[in-house]
């Protein structure tokens, strides 16, 4: 038999709404929207920090100065999405589709992107500093004067992308694809371009100091002034002091 204080605990909780919000409910700190319709919903300058807004569909919807540091967007399908300035910070957007997004001058430092699909995205004045984008698509993304220092891009793909004037340091692309890519004046000081294919890639005056590119492929790679003091070449030779353009004296 059932005390009285068990009954009403019973029914308590059986009367106590559940703490997951609906689709319907407004943006806000914290708000769970998983598996929402939000198809070019205006969210600009909302405060969604902490949010987790799992696989829902955000296709054209406009999150422009959104905080969204934290937030939860795996698997969520931002295509054409409009996030210019946005807080992404620590956001985790794993699987999510980012494709043709405009998210210039955003901050996703210490974002997880891993297998996330960036693909014709425009990140230019982007922040990714320690992101992670392992596996993930940047096919003819737009990375103009991104920061991507220590992010680790190991086996995405950024063919065609553009990533003139980027700051690489220290970033690991090993297994990278970057066939065809733009890296005009990019600074890759320490990055790790281990195995990476950067066959028809643009590197003119880029920076290369003790960058590792042990084992990549460089068929047709353009390294016009690019800087290459004490990097570890294809072949593991160490390229002496002064190198320029190429790995030598």
């Amino acid at each position: 038999m059932y005390r009285p204080t068990l009954l009403v605990l019973l029914l308590s909780l059986a009367l106590t709404p559940l703490a997951r919000a609906e689709c319907t409910d407004p943006p806000a700190r914290g708000v769970i929207w998983i598996g929402c319709d939000l198809q070019g919903r205006d969210l600009a300058g909302a405060d969604l920090r902490g949010a987790v807004i799992r696989e829902s569909r955000l296709q054209g919807a406009r999150l422009d100065n959104a905080r969204l540091s934290g937030a939860d967007l795996k698997f969520s399908n931002l295509e054409g999405a409009s996030l210019r300035r946005a807080r992404l910070d620590g956001a985790r957007l794993g699987g999510a589709n980012l494709s043709r997004a405009d998210l210039e001058q955003a901050d996703l430092s210490r974002s997880v992107l891993d297998v996330a699909n960036l693909a014709h995205a425009r990140l230019d004045h982007a922040r990714l500093p320690q992101a992670r984008l392992y596996k993930a698509r940047l096919d003819s993304a737009s990375l103009q004067h991104a920061d991507l220092a220590e992010a680790r891009l190991s086996k995405a793909d950024l063919t065609d992308a553009n990533l003139s004037h980027a700051r690489l340091t220290g970033a690991d692309l090993s297994d990278a694809i970057l066939e065809y890519a733009l890296l005009i004046e990019a600074d890759l000081t320490r990055a790790r371009l281990d195995r990476a294919q950067l066959s028809g890639a643009d590197l003119s005056r880029a920076r290369l100091e003790q960058a590792s590119l042990v084992d990549a492929r460089l068929d047709g790679t353009r390294l016009d002034r690019a800087r290459l003091d004490s990097a570890l070449w294809v072949d593991r030779r160490r390229c002496p002091a002064g190198s320029v353009g190429h790995c030598g004296d």
